[in-house]
């Protein structure tokens, strides 16, 4: 019988064999077909490398994939999915940490790989047969809920690459809650935007095949009105994105002009959407939920997400933990705070990952007594629900006085000009350290090459916008225009890249 902790086997358990589980854009692939390539990539793999052993997964969203990740988890192994635009170097200091001896590669990532990948047997989306013979049950190892199924690599506060250690169980638990509380059935159609190496990709994944349902994979987001057109002719009835997503669609495409009469929902994570995005979304689409959600790596995705019949009295909330996951705010002595002091989030469930992989100093810090203590600092209501004020990375120290860096975005783009926003700290003589902003115009005002370049007219719209809404030491001393933020594989904004470029400058 197949092992019901291993994830291989809970997602592909008794699916109809002829629904559609992932819509491409080269076609659409079946539970049936599916679950043959995922039986033949364990069939591959239980060979030859023995449970427990790292496999490196490099490719795109795609069937490959899928068939790639759920056949190493069920041969025993455990994944290690990283984006194909992973720098060499930090591929190399991978391979070396995870003592990885296979890869499973997308073909055209290969070349750009190959000197990291050198040495270890690799496998490739030609070289793997579309079938093979599925091993027999009885030859594929059986797993333990604690064993590890995914070493998820994450940047820490120092920008070097962590591996969070998630076990089978804890994907099972996180996946049936989030199962839960978005009322996934099998009639359900995601817009897949997300890469699947993030963890909110994965989670995507994860719950669309557990409840049956299919996945609409596209990665076309630098088109956004192409992801419309999609969405359309799908019929989607949900999508998921990280702020950037819902920013460009929002007040660069069409959506606000369209109709989309099947979507049930959408997911929001992976950082802080300004409420002035949610209410113009709300505005254009009022049938749909939208669902907001805080979440780690470290949780394995989701920690907490605000009820959609809570958006209007419970504005810039994260909302509470999701079912199986208890969220506290402690001050420094471990204390719960009371309503509007501040504290670290710490978060106890079954979906807490057991680690950093090699790393038992951080993982001390971070994971004590089964509990993540996340970093993130946030104040409670009345009511108990949580309202993140910022990473305690993220914060500036203005004339003696601690700053959210979140609440100084937020007012920059309650400024209709602009499409993002993102602020850090530079030194100052006075203040200590003085804000300094990047912002992205909602229309492009440069017709010519205008990277690192600023534009001074709206410089100053700029400047006179945040004089009216933000106290005099908050005003950013110097505001920067790119025509985009610099972003990772996720769509997420890299801060320490901004940070660098205040450092050179």
């Amino acid at each position: 019988m197949p092992s019901p902790a291993n994830v291989a086997d809970y997602l592909l358990a008794d699916k109809a064999p002829d629904t559609i589980a992932l819509r491409t854009l080269q076609g659409d692939h079946s539970y049936g077909e599916l679950s043959r390539a995922v039986a033949g990539v364990a069939a591959g793999l239980a060979g030859t490398d023995p449970p427990g052993s790292r496999i490196l997964l490099i490719a795109d969203n795609s069937l490959f994939w899928v068939a790639a990740y759920l056949g190493t988890l069920r041969a025993g192994c455990i994944s290690v999915p990283l984006p194909a635009s992973i720098p060499p170097a930090d591929l190399a200091s991978i391979v070396r940490l995870t003592e990885a001896r296979t890869a499973l590669v997308q073909h055209r990532s290969l070349r750009h790989h190959a000197l990291a990948l050198a040495g270890l047997r690799v496998i490739t989306d030609r070289t793997l047969p579309a079938e093979l013979p599925p091993a027999p049950v009885a030859s594929l190892p059986l797993v333990a809920p604690s064993g590890l199924a995914a070493i998820m690599f994450t940047s820490g506060s120092t920008g070097t690459p962590r591996g969070v250690m998630v076990s089978h169980a804890n994907i099972l638990a996180n996946t049936e809650s989030i199962v839960q509380y978005l009322s996934l059935t099998a009639a359900d159609r995601i817009m897949t935007v997300l890469p699947f190496h993030y963890c909110f990709g994965t989670s995507l994944l994860h719950t669309h095949l557990r409840v049956g349902a299919s996945l609409v994979l596209d990665s076309r987001f630098l088109y956004p009105e192409a992801i419309l057109e999609r969405m359309a002719e799908t019929r989607c009835t949900g999508f998921a994105g990280v702020p950037s997503h819902f920013q460009i669609l929002l007040r660069r495409s069409t959506l606000k002009k369209r109709s989309f009469p099947h979507l049930r929902y959408v997911q929001q994570a992976g950082g802080h959407l300004a409420p002035v995005f949610v209410r113009e979304w709300r505005a254009a689409l009022p049938h749909t939920q939208v669902f907001l959600m805080y979440g780690q790596t470290e949780g394995t995705a989701r920690l907490s997400y605000l009820p959609p019949e809570f958006l209007d009295s419970k504005p810039g909330s994260i909302g509470k933990g999701i079912p199986g996951v208890t969220l506290r705010v402690l001050d420094p002595s471990g204390r719960p705070v009371r309503p509007g002091e501040v504290g670290e989030i710490v978060a106890e469930g079954e979906n807490v990952a057991q680690g950093y992989w090699q790393a038992p100093e951080e993982s001390a810090q971070y994971f004590r007594q089964g509990r993540l203590h996340t970093g993130d600092f946030a104040t409670v209501d009345q009511d108990g629900f949580l309202y993140v004020i910022d990473r305690g990375k993220d914060f500036l120290k203005c004339g003696g006085v601690r700053v959210s860096s979140r609440h100084i975005e937020e007012q920059l783009l309650e400024c209709d000009e602009l499409l993002e926003a993102a602020v850090v700290p530079i030194p100052d003589e006075v203040l200590g350290e003085a804000v300094e902003a990047f912002v992205v115009p909602r229309q492009p005002v440069c017709t010519g090459p205008c990277q690192w370049q600023t534009c001074c007219s709206i410089q100053e719209r700029v400047r006179r916008f945040c004089r009216a809404h933000l106290p005099p030491q908050l005003v950013p001393r110097e505001i920067v225009i790119f025509p985009a933020l610099p972003k990772n594989s996720a769509g997420k904004v890299v801060k320490s890249t901004l940070k660098d470029f205040c450092s050179l400058r």
